[in-house]
């Protein structure tokens, strides 16, 4: 082989996608593609070499369904984190900040994500606004938005179709956007939890073939029995998950995903490298999991050209330190090019041009007697719909609270946790309802970020810690503040997102630094949760189980339609 190499990579023992094997292997590299894979020390001249001895050598990982918003981070600061982890391509859908700004937004996130070494590939949302009629978001895609959309460059798939009881019911707008996906040729990813039967059927007959969502395993089977693609993220990773697809007859399609990490998860435990390491304690072998990092994720995507470690595909490796189990990446290289080391990006990251969106937070002052819960009723105790929440996932379910009612004001205080939603795109809106399932001190959280129209959501044990809350996020032009104390005295942290209320433009270390304040706050005051961002966030994501609240009704998410807070004495 005289013509020269620009990399070698010896001493490494390469994992095989394939057929699960470890085998002693060199990995020559030219310009942006594995050039040979050969026995080691076979003669092959190269301008670099790189020594990787006692390490694994593997494809670079692949996310076949995550939300960079969900990083709190613009695409350049979440390539560099993650890359460095070992995630070269990811299938981004930016339903978050294209629901408050639209069709502008994802032309810059996918601008912004050109400009990395990460390949960045993008679907077009598919419900903005998630449940139309029962909220208000900063904008609206038709099927001709987005039949337009999904033939700018990038973009691969029609997002995650998450308004599956409007699928299964016949609903004729999404079944147009449906339709002009499967025109086009693209992928079209589900969203459907516990679907099943003759629904699950009508589902898949649309064309959308995946699922990301936490089922029930009888549920989860059912669906890979019949060919969608199911793709696991944490809170999917149990024991008796693994157990069940392990003891088929073929192991189905498999894909590991992130959907949504926060900035300080991803500095502190990791990106796919880590949802790898909770895969292997669940009891998945390793082998299965790298192939569900790698080859399947990829082919799902329809990159052939990664996935595997084999002449003529992309130069996308990770080098693994340890056993494979640990997925502990030491160097990660993209088309090529080193770009990590120990979990650190080997560049630095340019600054973020911040995009002219229109991405205003437009309420009035946040005052305490703003968040007075008034209602149509005579003096008395009443009995109230409720959410309660629960420590794990996004699922919230109807419950019932009586609280007594003064002067049409609901006296909630000492009583009852309240959520309020207030529209803030300079309409009218603003709905309460009591949270039940959270022991928490006194104090107040107000999000900006709130799945998926981002109104202005605030909790609180007071209303004065609420307004309080809220008036800093207000003042942030958008983000995440916890408040402690009656009066909300003490901010206890603030994360400001001022592009689109969802993301900063900052440097990656100094989100996740406040992304971890934070996070602490939240459980310090008691809000008990695996991802306590997505807890709090999800509380408005109207086609989530089982009940959710909008900035225009509580709203039954399976019937989906609009229910009141009082229930009929």
């Amino acid at each position: 082989m005289s013509e020269q190499h620009d990399l070698r990579i010896s001493g490494g023992r390469v994992v095989s996608t394939f057929t699960g094997e470890e085998f002693a292997a060199d990995v020559l590299v030219r310009g942006e593609l594995i050039s040979a894979v050969l026995p080691p020390g076979t003669p092959a001249q190269a301008r670099e070499e790189i020594d990787a001895t006692g390490m694994l050598i593997v494809p670079g990982f692949v996310d076949a369904h995550m939300h960079i918003e969900s990083a709190f981070l613009t695409p350049q600061e979440f390539a560099a984190v993650t890359l460095a982890r070992g995630t070269t391509t990811v299938l981004a859908d930016p339903h978050e900040i294209v629901n408050v700004a639209g069709r502008d937004a994802m032309r810059w996130m996918i601008d912004a994500g050109r400009e990395t070494a990460q390949t960045q590939l993008w679907g077009v949302p598919s419900c903005v606004p998630a449940l139309e009629g029962l909220e208000h978001a900063g904008a609206a895609l038709s099927a001709e938005d987005i039949a337009e959309m999904l033939r700018w460059p990038g973009v691969i798939a029609l997002g995650e179709v998450m308004d599956y009881r409007a699928v299964v019911a016949g609903d004729r707008r999404m079944h147009e956007i449906t339709g002009v996906a499967r025109e086009q040729g693209a992928i079209l990813d589900g969203h459907c939890p516990n679907l099943s039967g003759a629904e699950l059927s009508a589902y898949l007959a649309t064309g959308v073939d995946s699922d990301h969502t936490k089922n029930r395993t009888e549920v989860l089977l059912e669906k890979a029995r019949l060919g969608m693609t199911m793709m696991l993220q944490e809170k999917c990773l149990s024991e008796d998950v693994a157990a069940a697809l392990l003891a088929l007859p073929q192991m189905p399609p498999l894909c590991l995903v992130t959907d949504d990490l926060a900035a300080d998860h991803i500095v502190t435990k990791g990106h796919l490298d880590h949802i790898a390491r909770v895969a292997v304690a669940a009891g998945f072998p390793p082998h299965v999991v790298l192939r569900a990092l790698t080859w399947t994720p990829a082919q799902r995507m329809r990159l052939y050209d990664r996935g595997v470690v084999s002449p003529g595909k992309r130069a996308d490796l990770v080098l693994l330190r340890g056993e494979l189990a640990a997925f502990d990446p030491a160097s990660v290289l993209a088309g090529g090019r080193v770009v990590g080391r120990d979990g650190t990006p080997v560049h630095e990251t340019p600054p973020t041009a911040v995009p002219g969106l229109d991405s205003r937070v437009d309420v009035e002052a946040q005052h305490a007697d703003g968040f007075r819960w008034q209602v149509d009723l005579p003096d008395g105790t009443h009995r109230f719909r409720a959410m309660r929440v629960n420590p794990r996932d996004t699922y919230t379910e109807a419950a019932e609270i009586e609280l007594p009612v003064s002067g049409g004001e609901v006296q909630w205080e000492g009583r009852a946790v309240l959520v309020r939603v207030r529209n803030r795109y300079g309409r009218d809106g603003v709905v309460c309802a009591p949270l039940l399932g959270r022991d928490l001190g006194e104090g107040a959280v107000a999000t900006t970020y709130a799945h998926d129209s981002h109104n202005l959501l605030t909790i609180g044990t007071s209303r004065a810690a609420m307004a309080a809350a809220a008036a800093t996020v207000v003042a942030d032009g958008g983000g995440v503040a916890v408040v402690r104390g009656t009066e909300g005295e003490t901010v206890a942290a603030r994360m400001p997102l001022p592009v689109g209320g969802v993301l900063s433009a900052r440097p990656a270390g100094e989100v996740a630094e406040e992304a971890g304040a934070v996070r602490a706050a939240l459980e310090a005051w008691g809000w008990d949760h695996l991802n306590p961002f997505m807890s709090v966030s999800t509380l408005t994501l109207a086609v989530s189980p089982a009940l959710k609240i909008t900035d225009r009704s509580l709203v039954d998410v399976v019937r989906r339609e609009p229910v009141g807070a009082t229930v009929a004495d």
